[in-house]
């Protein structure tokens, strides 16, 4: 974006991420991706975007794979990569590659966070890797009669040593092996890795980069998924990529383990990390524990989310200006609907007791989330909140959105049909119709 042809959507846009460059300050990030993206060559772009998360005071844990490189090494001296169940058997030839061609990736990777080019995201950059052995592993043992040997899995992660090196502000660097007490190494797989590290560290945020751009139902692509929902698209009759089969059931293990959000994106897609972290949508899909939206009671703190959303409203004349202040002094009647703790949506509801109606006010969506169907669970919300104070009927003022409130249920009125207090207060001049529903 050219901030000398653009400034305005400069502008916009740097506000909209400032929210999230907040909240994720200081937080620990793990970010997993296999040895495909170095042997692609697409790793530099990837480094300018580690090197921004440093920079905005993220911690970052990253993990890399190495497949291609090992089958590489394998081909080299003559051997066959054998697998039992979708695992790598290691031997000790097979060992001898894994630790060949992990070394050489990692060698790689640190060199080009290194980098300090002249007039790009890495000029005068300072990360520091930390590397070491923070990962204790164990074999796995015998499966169905077969000895997968130097085959093995996270049995600890050293999180002690990694907070540490976060805190003196270096970027930890995992390899997919592991060590056991006796001096033994184990070839480990990136995810396994990736997911006990980002569990032992009670981290915000794993991010798994693949070569598809998310998970797909029925077509589509599925921007969030609940634990519940990633479950049923495991079991459901809709084929999934074989990258999806890999890496949900491991988004699902740490979202169910305390991890707050778990990512899977296209490695394909340049600057993939930076649109998923620092937009609403993101571009891939992301895995929760439970929804991230609650609709609650607002409270005084919530005043300058909703006049966010009312302004622009206000400003098109849609809605009535409202003052700070009146808002102050109505919040008790206002509910706000968040999402990952961000206000998206708010609505009032004015009580007319001796009449048995109220007034649904201040509806209001962040333009954004329109198509969620934010607007109708809050509207639901409200005619719930009227029956439960044995309200008979629900009535709106619009001047723009007749259709959406008749689609409803709402019924067209004239202005007489209003509550005395109500109608007394009409603006003739605004002229704004009347639609009533009976609840």
């Amino acid at each position: 974006m050219s901030i000398t042809t653009k400034p305005a959507d400069f502008v916009t846009w740097f506000r909209s991420v400032a929210p999230y460059i907040n909240a994720f300050r200081g937080k620990t990030f793990v970010i997993a991706f296999g040895g495909e993206v170095v042997a692609d060559g697409k790793f530099v772009e990837l480094t300018h975007d580690f090197n921004l998360l440093a920079a905005l005071g993220i911690r970052l844990v990253l993990v890399h794979g190495a497949r291609p490189q090992i089958e590489q090494h394998l081909a080299k001296n003559s051997l066959d990569g054998s697998y039992h169940q979708g695992i790598r058997m290691t031997d000790a030839e097979t060992m001898q590659c894994v630790k060949e061609a992990t070394g050489r990736v990692r060698l790689e990777i640190e060199a080009l966070l290194s980098m300090g080019l002249a007039n790009s995201p890495m000029a005068n950059a300072d990360i520091r890797v930390a590397g070491g052995n923070f990962i204790t592993a164990q074999p796995i043992g015998v499966i169905n009669g077969v000895d997968l040997q130097h085959t093995g899995s996270v049995r600890k992660v050293d999180v002690a040593a990694l907070n540490d090196r976060m805190e003196f502000g270096e970027v930890v660097l995992l390899s997919p092996l592991g060590y056991s007490p006796t001096g033994e190494v184990f070839n480990l797989t990136l995810e396994d890795v990736a997911t006990a590290t980002a569990i032992a560290l009670d981290a915000d945020k794993l991010v798994f980069l693949m070569d598809t751009d998310g998970v797909h139902c029925k077509g589509e692509l599925c921007r969030e998924l609940t634990i519940a929902q990633a479950l049923a698209a495991l079991a459901g009759q809709h084929p999934l990529t074989d990258d999806v089969n890999l890496y949900l059931p491991c988004a699902i293990r740490a979202c169910e383990a305390g991890v707050a959000r778990t990512h899977l994106i296209s490695r394909h897609t340049d600057g993939a990390v930076l649109q998923e972290l620092f937009s609403d949508d993101g571009i891939g899909t992301m895995v929760v524990e439970s929804t991230l939206n609650t609709l609650r009671d607002a409270d005084i703190e919530d005043i300058g989310g909703i006049l966010e959303l009312l302004r622009p409203l206000e400003e098109s004349g849609i809605l009535v200006r409202r003052s700070r202040e009146l808002l102050e002094r109505e919040i008790e009647r206002f509910v706000v609907l968040e999402h990952d703790h961000r206000i998206v949506g708010c609505a009032a509801l004015y009580n007319f007791p001796d009449e048995a109606a109220a007034e649904l006010a201040c509806l209001a969506v962040d333009a954004q989330c329109r198509r969620y169907g934010y607007g109708e669970a809050i509207l639901n919300h409200m005619i719930e909140v009227a029956k439960s104070q044995k309200l008979k009927k629900l009535f709106v003022l619009t001047t723009r959105t007749a259709h959406w409130f008749l689609e409803r249920g709402f019924v067209e009125a004239d202005v007489t049909t209003l509550p005395a207090q109500k109608k007394s207060l009409y603006n003739f001049q605004r002229r704004s119709k009347v639609f009533v529903r009976k609840i």
